[in-house]
């Protein structure tokens, strides 16, 4: 503490655990710096989970459906999560079959690219599917 003193830094007791106990003299504030420096970098290299979303009708046409389809394996490719949903207007509701048909064939032209999730799920006016991309 003395040294400590005649530096005009502060004792900083780095792993109070070990025996006998680790203390360095340094500046505090500067230290307290370098700590959330560092815990920003380690935040920054987290991975972000991306989610792209593809919308259909429970109608929707073979071209429709291929472009879309391509728009997904692209997604896919780039590392972000797919949510894939059919979404139901007014009457249309009487067709979630057909949501549901087109969502799984959805799911099967994808299974190269990504694995399913969640399946169909209907939710409100929506059935949603999840797809995550394959690991390389």
């Amino acid at each position: 503490m003395e040294i400590a003193k005649e530096q005009e830094l502060d004792l900083v007791e780095i792993s109070p655990k070990a025996d006998p106990p680790v203390a360095k003299i340094i500046d505090y504030k500067k230290f307290l710096y370098e700590q959330k420096k560092r815990e920003k970098v380690m935040k920054s290299k987290a991975t972000k989970v991306i989610i792209k979303e593809i919308r259909f009708g429970p109608n929707t046409d073979d071209h429709d459906y291929e472009f879309k389809k391509n728009h997904g394996i692209k997604f896919l490719q780039d590392g972000a999560k797919l949510k894939a949903y059919v979404f139901f207007k007014g009457r249309s509701i009487v067709f979630k079959d057909q949501g549901e048909i087109l969502l799984l064939r959805l799911a099967q032209d994808l299974e190269e690219y990504g694995k399913v999730e969640q399946m169909p799920k209907l939710e409100g006016k929506r059935m949603i599917m999840f797809i995550a991309p394959k690991k390389k």
